[in-house]
């Protein structure tokens, strides 16, 4: 699946351990979404992909203060 709009969360790889220490390449995907977003600046409804808990702190703030937070913190 793709990443997260908001926050680029994205898969992590790693490794299966079984019990005999064998060792086989695993994906892990993140809990990713399609909602339609409400932007209060604009007025209209946005179609974005969105990791859960990026939605639950979507709930506290704004989507355009949300998005300017994350490009700060990914700049």
């Amino acid at each position: 699946m793709a990443k997260c709009d908001i926050s680029g969360k994205q898969f992590m790889n790693g490794h299966k351990v079984s019990h005999s220490n064998i060792k086989t390449k695993k994906k892990w995907q993140p809990n990713i979404q399609s909602k339609r977003v409400f932007d209060t600046e604009t007025g209209r409804f946005i179609r974005v992909n969105i990791s859960t808990s990026a939605l639950r702190t979507l709930n506290k703030k704004s989507l355009s203060q949300l998005i300017r937070e994350n490009k700060a913190k990914l700049s």
